[in-house]
């Protein structure tokens, strides 16, 4: 029986597996128990996921970042889903050993992938697995939102369709309101541009959603712009294989006295709190806020994951690796807290 009982660092937690459902073939959803006091700590938004500490024998750990599936307005718990790939050590160790009543070490929520109203018009694409961030926000949508929900769903073949029977109970319950449309690879082969352009022609004016491998969100990308969609109402999930280990609390940085009397200002809003910092220039956002003792949200420290993502309001940084942010979030205003040092002498940052 795999359990773990004391978290590697202060901020993740140990869950217990409460229940484990058989997807597909090769798909499992993971759902947790959260106590009443983490319930605060575990609250997300649609599209969000949970970084995994997932055991190894020979790194002693990998971390792995998974969708939630589930709704934070129609589902009890918080629910991961995981499709097995041939050459993926997290996504297999977690088929072949997680059962209900085990325990996983878990980060909170984070990520940027979830909408800023659910009233909006959506056209989603979804992808093998990439369905589950996505249908989190096709059930936010509906139950609390007012407009209309198409999505484009690509599979191999009608077996590889994950959550099947849940969006023809949606479709059904939702006739006016939600559009599917499945793409089966072994009946229409793989979707090009100019046949996805085909389908979202007349919901160009919806915010669009995509989660899925990165050819078929270029091809998604692609559609979108033939029909004229603007870059700001594009948004698109990536996730990497992450190489550190988030789990390990970091070490405090050492400033010298020269780095300190050139150091930048900072005002940070962190769960509606300001705090004014010194920010010197080589250091990283997450790192002075980590010195500082701020639980400032953080997974990854690589740039790969989206943990830290939070919105510059004024002032100018540079980042070293910002490829989990789209250009449309980028010209938002969107940063990645772990990869950013400050270019101005003042910056106001908000989480």
């Amino acid at each position: 029986m795999t359990t773990v009982e004391v978290p590697h660092g202060s901020r993740s937690v140990i869950l217990t597996v409460s229940a484990v459902v058989q997807e597909t073939a090769d798909t499992r959803s993971i759902v947790f128990a959260v106590p009443d006091e983490l319930r605060d700590k575990f609250a997300y938004k649609p599209g969000q996921f949970l970084t995994l500490r997932i055991p190894s024998e020979q790194t002693g750990s990998v971390a792995r970042c998974y969708s939630l599936a589930s709704s934070p307005y129609t589902d009890d718990a918080p629910k991961v889903t995981v499709k097995r790939t041939s050459d993926g050590y997290g996504s297999n160790w977690l088929c072949d050993n997680i059962a209900a009543g085990q325990t996983l070490e878990v980060l909170p929520p984070a990520g940027v992938f979830t909408p800023k109203s659910l009233d909006h018009d959506f056209l989603l694409f979804g992808a093998g697995s990439g369905i589950t961030p996505v249908i989190s926000i096709l059930k936010s949508a509906l139950t609390q939102g007012s407009g209309k929900v198409v999505l484009v769903y690509a599979n191999r073949d009608e077996k590889s369709v994950i959550f099947a029977e849940e969006l023809r109970a949606l479709a059904e319950k939702y006739p006016t309101r939600l559009t599917v449309v499945h793409w089966l690879e072994s009946v229409q082969g793989l979707p090009t541009a100019d046949q996805l352009a085909a389908l979202a022609v007349p919901y160009e004016s919806y915010e669009a959603f995509m989660c899925g491998p990165g050819p078929f969100m270029d091809t998604v990308h692609q559609a979108l712009n033939t029909v004229g969609m603007p870059r700001a109402r594009v948004h698109a999930e990536v996730f990497n294989s992450l190489s550190g280990d988030p789990f390990a609390d970091q070490a405090p940085v050492e400033i010298s006295d020269e780095e300190a009397a050139d150091a930048a200002t900072v005002e940070v809003e962190l769960d509606g709190v300001v705090h004014e910092l010194s920010w010197p220039r080589k250091q990283t956002l997450v790192d002075i806020m980590l010195a500082k003792g701020l639980d400032v949200p953080y997974s990854c420290q690589e740039g790969e994951c989206g943990s830290c993502a939070c919105t510059v309001l004024e002032g100018k940084v540079e980042m070293e690796n910002c490829d989990v942010l789209d250009p449309e979030d980028i010209e938002a205003g969107y940063i990645l807290g772990c990869q950013a040092r400050p270019v101005t002498d003042h910056l106001k940052i908000e989480f």
